[in-house]
């Protein structure tokens, strides 16, 4: 339950942010007139991402009739959700600077258009979150629990709605938080999640046939890790951390959870600095030089 709430509280933050965003961008514009606007395309998202995740979900307990092909769906259905999960993480990092900007543009471009431009750019804001949010909690709720029970989906709308008690209050400017932080060790701890939800695809790849080495045990620490006692669930349904893991589990969890933890953690280089600006000739106009001064400062100077 801890990890889909991670998920959700990560996830659900990260679309409450883009969308108080563009609910503050129209409200210092004086162009509150455009909120319905953004709130449909948000609405819509958020109705696509649910029916999403129940689509998946149907295909698996009912589309698929014999147990290797739901073994065999629930195992792409986890690496995909890797791969979402490590492309979603590095690259919220590389943005992070820069989202707040490129969603004013285009949210000015949509303005220029029409009611449904903004519609439509608020929906694919959004929209990306979703999907992700519901693919990555189905695999995660598979690979903590075999998707047994409520507890992964109570845990994600919890995570969702601590996002948006939180997104709120920093809109409203009554809380400070650092965003940089959060997303570091948010983004740290997911990638463990991911790790395990691998882990959990190459199992279901063994079960299915795709893969050998089922019964080859790397270990067997069951004699320390009771899968009875609580402290194993909650490894078993964070990080898939689990008593007799096949050899091939280990290397897959291993092989993705040490390099991509290290790039992650890896400080970014130091933007370069920029070159010096050419002498200025010999009896060069006054204004000349004033208005290349400026024109320099405007293009160095960041977009509000």
């Amino acid at each position: 339950m801890f990890a889909t709430y991670l998920i959700g509280l990560r996830e659900g933050l990260e679309a409450t942010l883009v969308v108080s965003i563009l609910v503050a961008f129209l409200v210092k514009s004086q162009r509150r007139d455009r909120l319905p606007q953004v709130w449909a395309g948000v609405g819509l998202a958020v109705v696509l991402s649910v029916f999403f995740g129940w689509l998946i979900e149907y295909t698996s307990t009912s589309l698929l009739a014999r147990s290797e092909d739901r073994e065999l769906f629930e195992a792409v259905t986890s690496v995909a959700a890797v791969v979402f999960v490590t492309w979603m993480i590095f690259w919220m990092r590389k943005a992070a600077r820069t989202i707040a900007g490129e969603l004013r543009g285009k949210l000015t471009d949509a303005l220029a258009v029409g009611s449904l431009a903004v519609a439509g750019m608020s929906f694919l804001a959004v929209i990306r979150e979703g999907l992700e949010t519901a693919l990555i909690f189905y695999s995660a709720a598979q690979s903590a629990a075999g998707g047994a029970g409520r507890g992964p989906l109570l845990a994600l709308t919890g995570g969702i709605a601590t996002a948006v008690v939180l997104g709120f209050l920093l809109y409203r400017s009554a809380l400070k938080i650092n965003l940089s932080k959060f997303f570091t060790w948010t983004g740290a701890l997911l990638i463990l999640v991911a790790a395990g939800i691998l882990k959990y695809g190459v199992h279901d790849f063994q079960e299915a046939g795709v893969l050998p080495g089922l019964n080859n045990h790397a270990f067997d620490i069951s004699s320390v890790l009771d899968p009875s006692t609580w402290y194993a669930a909650l490894l078993a349904g964070m990080f898939n951390i689990t008593a007799t893991p096949s050899v091939l589990e280990m290397v897959a969890w291993v092989a993705y959870a040490v390099p991509v933890l290290a790039l992650f953690l890896r400080k970014p280089a130091a933007p370069a600095k920029p070159a010096a600006a050419p002498a200025k000739p010999a009896g060069a106009p006054a204004a000349a030089s004033e208005a290349a001064t400026d024109e320099s400062t405007a293009a160095a100077r960041p977009s509000p």
